[in-house]
């Protein structure tokens, strides 16, 4: 997602040059070694720069060779000797990052490309301005919530809870702690349990340490507040050319799944089939141990109809553990697309023939060709080339019965959504459809309420989430009657 690479505060004058302070634009924190071909061109040079980690200075093509993680609050500073004069100066970062727990292909992990051209005012390094983080445009459409009468509620085990991963945009601006915004979506009345994210909220992470996860768990006790499940990650890779033994990916886990079994979470998430069936058999025992659930999160355009996702779920069928669980994204069921995401492309230049497609005919088979036809023919603007890509990784076709063989071992759920334009119930609908299959399965576990739109949307977490609750309250307890 294009996360900004810089905010407002991010030129700063030093006593001997000058700081350019980059934000990481990910969802998670990320080790040092994982930028390359990190370029920056200040007033139309390139700069001779070096990079500021740990106290000591790095120079950029040694930053493979780091040890240390890039937490998702902090900012990457750039050091020049050079001085710059007062005022505006146009600033333009480049480089990639290696997203190593998620696949590029069959040979090494997807490897992404960020480059920023912004206009920067050079600050006072004691006193910079405020971080504001550069939002994106969007308009916000307001549900129109239906009465819920007094005898419909949620069924009894079915646990409604926000996700901290929506206040993202928030923790990258670092106005706050990220425990802070966890802990406030509690205190402020948005949820009384939450999902929260190991790579944002603890800054040991991928090892947190005792002293942050019992922090984190006495504060949200405080207030009142639980944690249903922590995000986790399986950096499957050490390298861009080193794959990680199933030993060492298991060492990378298993401090994650202690961490939370001492919040008191009932389980780690992570991506649906990653594990494979030989970590599976390995951490069973730990999990059992620490009385936690492995939650693989099936999501988007992933169908059962794949080879890999089938063979993934016989092996969960046939572990037939209580401990490894699926939890079900239903980014999968999206009947059409959000009105915002649309009006982004459009502003963005997508060619008006496809979106027209895209907002008529989402479900037929032909746009998801339109689609891949016009990302080849390199006739998606570069302006909205990663949103562009939701099309092919996030927004799904299937239906509530296309997934029912994965719902006996579902007891997780997120209700993405990414506005709150409910006409035709393009939100509502498809959460009251896996309300329905979920009841006749008998389910129990957490349904979480993720909003993924604030990627192009300005608005504010609280209010999108608040609203998104009251929608879903509504759906399920209508659901649970009529199933």
């Amino acid at each position: 997602m294009p996360l900004p690479l810089l905010l407002e505060d991010a030129l700063v004058q030093t006593d001997d040059g000058y700081a350019l302070r980059v934000s990481l634009p990910w969802i998670r924190s990320m080790p040092f070694a994982s930028i390359g071909a990190l370029d920056v061109v200040v007033d139309g040079e390139h700069a001779d720069l070096v990079a500021r980690v740990g106290g000591h200075d790095v120079a950029p093509d040694q930053l493979a060779a780091e040890p240390g993680w890039w937490f998702i609050q902090d900012r990457l500073e750039l050091r020049s000797t050079r001085r710059l004069a007062s005022g505006v100066h146009r600033i333009g970062v480049t480089f990639v990052l290696t997203i190593p727990y998620l696949p590029g292909g069959p040979a090494g992990p997807l490897v992404l490309p960020f480059h920023t051209d912004d206009t920067l005012r050079l600050r006072d390094a004691a006193s910079p301005h405020p971080p504001t983080l550069a939002r994106p445009r969007g308009r916000v459409p307001q549900p129109v919530l239906a009465d819920v009468a007094d005898d419909l509620a949620v069924p009894d085990g079915w646990m409604l809870s926000a996700s901290a991963f929506n206040w993202t945009p928030e923790v990258i601006r670092a106005e706050r702690d990220a425990a802070d915004i966890a802990v406030g979506i509690v205190a402020d009345g948005v949820a009384d349990s939450i999902e929260v994210e190991a790579g944002q909220v603890w800054r040991s992470f991928p090892t947190p340490t005792d002293a942050e996860v019992d922090a984190l768990r006495e504060r949200l006790r405080e207030v009142g507040g639980v944690v249903t499940i922590v995000g986790g990650s399986i950096d499957d890779w050490a390298t861009t050319a080193r794959r990680r033994t199933t030993d060492e990916r298991l060492a990378f886990l298993a401090p994650q799944l202690r961490a939370a079994s001492r919040l008191g979470a009932r389980g780690v998430r992570v991506p649906y089939g990653q594990a494979g069936a030989e970590l599976l058999q390995q951490v069973q025992p730990l999990l059992a141990d620490l009385g936690i659930v492995l939650y693989e999160e099936i999501q988007g355009q992933q169908t059962l109809d794949v080879d890999a996702v089938l063979a993934n779920l016989e092996v969960l069928r046939r572990l037939d553990d209580p401990h490894v669980r699926v939890l079900v994204d239903i980014s999968m069921l999206m009947p059409s697309l959000p009105p915002s995401y649309l009006d982004e492309l459009r502003a963005g230049g997508v060619d008006a023939h496809l979106l027209d497609r895209l907002e008529h005919e989402w479900l037929a088979p032909g746009t998801h060709d339109a689609v891949v036809a016009t990302l080849r023919e390199g006739r998606v603007p570069a302006a909205v080339h990663t949103l562009f890509m939701n099309l092919l990784v996030r927004f799904g076709r299937s239906s509530v019965a296309d997934i029912e063989p994965l719902l006996p071992l579902t007891t997780g759920v997120h209700l993405k959504f990414w506005d709150l334009d409910d006409a035709d119930g393009r939100v509502s609908q498809p959460i009251a459809d896996i309300g329905a299959a979920l009841r006749r399965v008998g389910f129990t576990g957490t349904l979480t309420s993720e909003w993924g739109g604030h990627e192009w949307l300005d608005a504010d977490a609280a209010v999108m989430t608040r609203a998104h609750l009251d929608l879903a309250r509504t759906a399920l307890a209508t659901a649970s009657v009529s199933a």
